[in-house]
């Protein structure tokens, strides 16, 4: 289990998170869900399909989420279910550097999403999980709102 590597791997993960990852969630429009939103957060890692190999090295290391091989040559790590996320954010949140401020808002989003009981509460998540556009570099994030 992740607990058991050692730091310095811990702060490999970290830094590969950094260079080559991404945190952000999405409010998906879905009518089966209470405010009519799926929320979906994740941490995916990517490298091409050359270093195919290596990566899967770095993968086992991680030992939960799964991989997937894109139409364009990009094989991505996805970690997307939320106890795992939480588990791999204690891990790795304390060598993160260049997406501190991702994993914060994350773990914001996750503690909103567990409290969120009112559709206020659930339009202040909405308002929280947008934030990420103006941390992540994504011209396709949109603002979303609730309706009625």
């Amino acid at each position: 289990m992740l607990k058991s590597i050692s730091s310095t791997k811990k702060s490999y993960l970290a830094g590969f998170l950094d260079a080559d990852g991404s945190i952000y969630v999405q409010a998906k429009p879905n009518k089966t869900y209470r405010f009519g939103f799926q929320i979906a957060p994740y941490i995916v890692f990517y490298q091409s399909q050359k270093d195919a190999e290596s990566f899967s090295r770095v993968c086992s290391l991680i030992q939960m989420g799964h991989k997937r091989l894109r139409k364009d040559g990009i094989v991505e790590y996805i970690i997307s279910k939320q106890e795992e996320i939480i588990s791999f954010i204690k891990l790795v949140e304390p060598y993160v550097i260049m997406k501190k401020s991702q994993v914060a808002l994350l773990k914001r989003i996750i503690a909103l999403k567990q409290r969120s009981r009112t559709r206020k509460d659930f339009e202040q998540l909405i308002i929280t999980i947008d934030k990420f556009r103006e941390l992540n570099y994504s011209k396709k994030r949109k603002k979303r709102t609730l309706t009625p």
